[in-house]
């Protein structure tokens, strides 16, 4: 995670460091990564974007030849999950793990109590494993992610009710 900026480091933020960040967000869009972090004369600097990327499913064809009707795409459904009100979010880019280390007991497990501040998972993002906390308490009802999967930012990852 990145630190906190103190006075001297925003002190040493200057006209040439804001000449960086704009170099920097172009090669993102020229190389089509999402984000790149440097350091820098003790200051670290970390430019991402956030993409959606809309999943396409093919539609049915009927016998005839013509499209079939179909319900509502998966695609729907995963955007309604991170509305819930008690959807937990990924607040980053990364791997979620459901244990501190391998083989492990998990933190949770669907049907588990949870308080607020509770380690619900762990992301690990640039090989600094971050725990992603309760927000609320209550049971968790779903788990939407698997051991071990890539997460982007604003996903949904645990559904506490």
């Amino acid at each position: 995670m990145a630190r906190q900026p103190d006075d001297k480091a925003a002190a040493k933020f200057s006209s040439e460091d804001s000449a960086l960040v704009r170099e920097l967000a172009l090669l993102l869009d020229e190389t089509s990564l999402t984000e790149i972090e440097i350091e820098r004369a003790g200051l670290r600097l970390r430019v991402a974007r956030n993409i959606s990327v809309a999943a396409t499913m093919p539609m049915p064809v009927a016998a005839a030849g013509l499209p079939v009707a179909t319900a509502a795409p998966a695609v729907a459904a995963a955007a309604d999950l991170s509305k819930h009100p008690g959807a937990v979010t990924s607040p980053m880019v990364g791997t979620a793990y459901w244990a501190p280390e391998p083989g492990a007991k998990p933190f949770i497990e669907v049907g588990s109590k949870v308080s607020v501040g509770q380690t619900l998972l762990i992301i690990e993002a640039m090989k600094t494993m971050n725990q992603i906390p309760s927000l609320r308490a209550g049971t968790v009802t779903q788990i939407l992610v698997e051991d071990g999967q890539p997460v982007e930012f604003g996903e949904p990852l645990v559904i506490i009710e």
